[in-house]
């Protein structure tokens, strides 16, 4: 299997319900260390998973409407906690939608809360 993956940032508040969430059911800032992993069992006719620069761009393209934003305010997380695993799934399911045509295979993309602790979400695209 090979596996090529990018990585960008992204800032942002929220904050969770329910008593399992302690102190951070108050307001809180994160910023998220994000990696997107894309794999496929053989490269293609140019010796490449994915444009190195296309991914990049697809992914800045999922994270803009994060980026330095108040979670708890956009209408798409109504309702929904916003935890390091649903973000991971919904980023994925964005960078799915932006890579419709430009690329076929496996996508892990992995929030990093902090050095010792990260969440991830898998699934295959196109």
């Amino acid at each position: 299997m090979f596996t090529v993956a990018v990585k960008d940032h992204v800032m942002i508040a929220h904050s969770f319900r329910g008593k399992v969430f302690g102190p951070a059911q108050a307001m809180h800032g994160a910023t998220f260390v994000i990696t997107a992993e894309f794999s496929t069992p053989d490269i293609d006719e140019h010796g490449i998973v994915i444009d190195i620069g296309e991914a990049h761009r697809v992914l800045g393209v999922a994270l803009e409407p994060l980026r330095y934003k108040n979670l708890d305010e956009l209408p798409q997380f109504t309702g929904q906690n916003t935890t390091t695993e649903f973000l991971a799934r919904h980023i994925h399911q964005e960078l799915a939608r932006g890579l419709v045509g430009a690329f076929k295979g496996g996508l892990r993309v992995v929030l990093e809360e902090s050095h010792i602790a990260w969440g991830s979400y898998s699934g295959a695209v196109g």
